[in-house]
């Protein structure tokens, strides 16, 4: 039989990277008042934590599960993660979403504690009594913090400070030493049409912006954007372009901690920017704000994020906001 590594876990099923790096201030809140001052977190393999938190403290080991799919594939992924919680045998668990399955599976396991927020039929499976109903259209963040504070745990900051490895961090600036600054970081990825901004748009605003800057505009988008990004790159001219999308994950987000500006979509760079404290100005055309980070400073259409927000969101609105911050230079944190 397996032994846990840690008696308490925490499991969250939302598959983005950027859902990681707001659950990380959740995270050490929670394993501070764990045996041994860590747990072990369970999440979506789409989510990259085991690549993001490997330096994290809090976390003493990264299991991967499946949550998403068919109703069948669901099914056979609740059967998994049953076994799987057998396996380890955790004694208490905290479930940081409203989401049911995560909770029936770990009642199903037979784990004592199963904490969670309880606005749904997760009620049912969890052992606290979750939060009030009222919370039920408040941000996801809204319902954690309100958890903490129902359970006791001392929480003070939803910033998350990811903990970025020395040796990433050091290849990924000899690797650019040469380039001039300031670094500009460019998040072209969106992992949703309601979160995309137009190839168009992106064209206006790298132009305008090789031509105001002495420094380098970096394109970061993960793999499926390199076409993207040496298109993007070859439309335009002036001061220096690196297209990296091809970088690894943690590449990508040693590069977002040097960066002295960040400007992008509602994604996974966008929120690992703010992580890596860079100034990260984002367009929020069709989403909700992000609220979570002082480094993340909004862009949003007239009105508000709607429907078809983000073609009102024009790349001169862009270039108001942040030709304040082209000159400057990022501080060590």
């Amino acid at each position: 039989m397996l032994a846990r590594s840690t008696p308490h876990a925490v499991i969250q099923p939302k598959p983005g990277i950027g859902d990681v790096i707001w659950h990380l201030p959740f995270i050490r809140a929670i394993a501070a008042v764990s045996p041994g001052g860590q747990v072990t977190f369970l999440a979506p393999p789409t989510s990259g934590a085991r690549e993001l938190l490997v330096a994290e403290p809090a976390v003493a080991e990264i299991i991967y599960y499946n949550h998403s799919g068919s109703e069948l594939q669901r099914g056979v992924n609740l059967i998994r993660l049953v076994a799987l919680l057998r396996r380890h045998r955790f004694g208490k668990i905290w479930i940081l979403d409203r989401t049911i399955r995560p909770a029936l599976a770990a009642f199903l396991a037979g784990i004592p504690e199963r904490i969670g927020v309880g606005l749904t039929g997760q009620r049912r499976f969890i052992t606290n009594r979750g939060i009030p109903q009222s919370h039920f259209h408040n941000f996801p963040i809204e319902w954690l913090v309100k958890l903490m504070a129902d359970m006791g745990v001392p929480f003070t900051t939803t910033e998350p400070g990811l903990q970025i490895p020395s040796e990433p961090f050091a290849a990924i600036g000899e690797k650019f030493a040469s380039l001039a600054r300031p670094w500009l970081g460019l998040g072209i990825a969106a992992s949703h049409l309601d979160k995309d901004w137009p190839a168009a748009y992106w064209q206006e605003l790298i132009g305008r912006l090789r031509e105001l800057t002495p420094g380098t505009v970096f394109l970061i988008g993960g793999a499926a954007n390199v076409a993207r990004a040496d298109d993007l790159i070859a439309a335009t001219a002036g001061a220096g372009a690196v297209n990296a999308c091809g970088l690894k994950l943690m590449e990508a987000t040693a590069l977002l901690a040097h960066a002295d500006l960040f400007i992008g979509t509602d994604s996974g760079p966008l929120n690992l920017a703010a992580a890596a404290r860079t100034d990260a100005f984002g367009f929020f055309g069709g989403t909700p704000v992000l609220k979570y980070s002082k480094y993340i400073h909004p862009i949003v259409p007239d009105g508000g994020p709607a429907p078809g927000g983000m073609q009102r969101i024009l790349p001169t609105q862009v270039l108001e906001h942040v030709r304040p911050y082209l000159s400057r230079r990022k501080q060590p944190a």
